[in-house]
């Protein structure tokens, strides 16, 4: 998907003694029972490109603004956010059955109220429990991933997922309801038996206790920075408060749930805020361009979401293209050609009513958001020492996720 969320890189270079082509063997993902992982991992587009064009429907219904219906996306959006680095915790403490167990719980319960309450704060309650459920479910399967070619495999079903969300959305809201449409991520339960019965009892040894101090001041930070664009000064006095006291934590503890070299490392640092900004413009567009479609054509919603999967498509296809060549490439050029693509998007679709020069839009900043969340990864990984590749992948992560939040909430605001 051009807006893939997998945590890019993480299939990286083995560490010093790995084995890879033993483990790929003995993998117990190796083979066809990878496409369980792939399974658990894909549907989690669906919370964020599936309500693209189905937010009238909702509103209507709901007798309530489409700006007011688009909290349930924000609330997706801050679910993944803060449940990629708080499950991906749960995994590394107590292992991957715990981990598929309280995450497919978790997207369980909050498809069963989306589906069965339709009340706009149930609603946001109910995605934003899926949102959590689906990042811990991600990042578990890429936890399980024991290959490159299984990874690859999970990448993909994002991939492929978030391409056809849009459409696939309008569909169940024509063929059931916008409630069915809103609970898709459900489906990534059906691989969790099935994965749960392939992992091993017991759970791995950590090296640092746990932090719940750093965990719940992280929590507030990101909580905070998804209600900028609703309440932008309460919100970001919040955030300057809870970054504020984050900074304090990581100072007293350097080597807690944000490890205090990452902060420290300007390398990093672009790299996650230039993926953020990537995000943000994408992940807005996925909401803008349907809306533009709609104003300048005849087009019906399920037209809209069969045009609109060939630029999603087409991004994440040649993503896979430019993160390669970026690896000879550069760090300044890939920078200004992924940056230029992604201002070049939004002003084509500002400057232009043509379908065909829309969909060129979405493709442009598609292929920008895509590329840039693998060759940023690599980028900010390899501006840290091996022992914080993982949490440099989380909070990367965090970073570019945030992105899926603030950019649908931004374009509803500018509509308004």
């Amino acid at each position: 998907m051009s807006n893939s969320l997998a945590e890019p890189g993480a299939p990286g270079p083995a560490a010093p003694g790995r084995k890879p082509h033993e483990t790929d063997a003995r993998g117990p993902f190796h083979g066809p029972a990878a496409f369980w992982l792939a399974l658990m991992a894909g549907p989690l587009s669906f919370g964020i490109a599936g309500p693209a064009l189905i937010l009238d429907d909702a509103a209507r219904d709901l007798d309530v603004s489409a700006g007011a219906v688009t909290w349930t996306v924000t609330a997706f959006g801050w679910g993944i956010a803060v449940g990629t680095p708080l499950l991906a915790g749960l995994l590394d403490r107590r292992g991957p059955r715990a981990a598929l167990t309280v995450c497919g719980l978790l997207v369980l319960l909050g498809a069963g109220l989306v589906a069965g309450i339709p009340v706009l704060p149930v609603l946001v309650l109910g995605t934003a429990l899926q949102g959590l459920g689906t990042a811990g479910l991600t990042a578990t399967a890429m936890s399980l991933a024991d290959s490159p070619r299984v990874m690859g495999l999970v990448t993909a079903s994002l991939a492929v997922v978030g391409s056809t969300a849009p459409l696939a959305g309008s569909l169940v809201n024509d063929l059931l309801s916008w409630q069915a449409a809103l609970a898709l991520p459900v489906l990534s339960t059906v691989a969790v038996p099935f994965a749960a019965a392939r992992c091993a009892n017991g759970a791995p040894a950590t090296r640092e206790p746990f932090d719940p101090v750093g965990t719940a001041l992280l929590t507030a930070l990101v909580t905070a920075l998804v209600f900028v664009p609703h309440q932008p000064l309460i919100a970001g006095v919040c955030s300057v408060a809870a970054a504020a006291l984050l900074a304090a934590h990581v100072r007293a503890r350097p080597r807690g749930f944000v490890p205090a070299v990452l902060v420290r490392t300007p390398g990093f640092l672009v790299s996650a805020g230039l993926a953020f900004c990537l995000a943000v413009v994408n992940f807005g567009m996925m909401y803008a361009i349907p809306e533009r479609l709609e104003d300048h054509t005849s087009w019906s919603s399920s037209e809209i979401g069969v045009a609109m999967v060939w630029p999603l498509l087409l991004g994440g296809a040649l993503s896979w293209f430019v993160v390669a060549v970026s690896a000879r490439t550069g760090r300044r050029t890939v920078i200004t050609t992924l940056v230029t693509l992604a201002v070049l998007g939004p002003v084509l679709a500002a400057f232009s009513t043509a379908a065909p020069a829309l969909l060129a839009a979405q493709a442009l900043t598609s292929i920008a958001a895509a590329s840039g969340q693998g060759a940023f990864a690599v980028h900010a990984t390899s501006a840290v020492h091996d022992d914080q590749r993982p949490p440099a992948i989380g909070l990367f992560n965090l970073s570019y996720l945030l992105g899926a939040a603030f950019g649908p909430a931004i374009v509803s605001l500018l509509a308004l």
